[in-house]
Formats: structure tokens, C-alpha cells, sequence
């Protein structure tokens, strides 16, 4: 045809590597916790920034309302987040992490960290830099 290899675009290969990493995060940590992928992520970004609305989970997250809704209610039901109301806003509802948020986080990190090294698998440091960059700078993160 036209020499378009579909398994070499950047979509199909992006989307190999992603089912990779879950898997890895899955046998490591998933099986374990029972904390999946976005569960975690969440977590660590209510530990990051504190209580805060869902539009605000979402913006951080990059994860959609309809999910992040799902996610909310699942680590609601374990404890591992607080609901509370908005002091100047009835309407809203402010989520934190709890005690028991914060020890699961505690316990998953090293083997997050581990995760990451064994998603970069044979990647040398400098390849790694790279990636983190690479994936960085396509989604608009031109921060740390």
C-alpha cells in the first residue's frame, strides 16, 4: 500500500508501553493493595496538594469527571479519602486523604519507584532521561 505501518506509530507503541506498565503495576502492587493505577495517582495527588474539589482532582490528574467519580466513591468506601463540605460553598464537595490513605501511599511508593524502573526496562539512564522528557514535553509539561 502506502508504507503506513500502524505498529510503528507513535499511538500503537505509546499504547503497548501503557499496557506494559499496568501490567507491572498490577503484579506489584494491584494484586496486592487492591490500589490500581488511578487509584494510586489520586491518592498522591490529594497527598500532594491537600484537600481539594473533584474539578480540581480532575485538572490534576488528567483523569475525566465520570471516572474520577468511580474512583472516588471506591476509595471513599475503603477510607483511604475523606468527604467533607466546602466552608464557602455548600455544593461542593472537598476530598482529603486520610490516615489510612496516607499509610497505603507510605507502603506503595518503593514498590511504585520499582514499577517505573522495571516499565524503563533494558533503557539505559540516559534513554530513560530521555523518554521522561520526550512524554513530558508532548503532553505540555514543561515543568519538573
Amino acid at each position: 500500500m502506502d508504507g503506513y505501518d500502524v505498529f510503528q506509530q507513535i499511538g500503537h507503541l505509546l499504547r503497548r508501553a501503557y499496557q506494559r506498565h499496568l501490567a507491572i503495576f498490577q503484579e506489584a502492587i494491584t494484586d496486592e493493595t487492591g490500589v490500581t493505577s488511578v487509584q494510586f495517582v489520586t491518592l498522591c495527588a490529594l497527598r500532594d496538594v491537600g484537600p481539594c474539589s473533584q474539578t480540581a482532582l480532575v485538572r490534576l490528574t488528567a483523569i475525566d469527571q465520570a471516572t474520577i467519580r468511580g474512583i472516588i466513591e471506591r476509595l471513599h468506601a475503603r477510607d483511604l479519602i475523606g468527604l467533607s463540605k466546602d466552608s464557602q460553598d455548600a455544593r461542593k464537595v472537598i476530598l482529603s486523604l486520610t490516615a489510612k490513605g496516607e499509610a497505603i501511599i507510605r507502603d506503595i511508593v518503593p514498590r511504585a519507584r520499582e514499577v517505573s524502573q522495571r516499565t524503563m526496562g533494558d533503557l539505559n539512564a540516559a534513554e530513560q532521561l530521555a523518554i521522561t522528557v520526550a512524554l513530558k514535553r508532548m503532553i505540555g509539561d514543561l515543568g519538573g
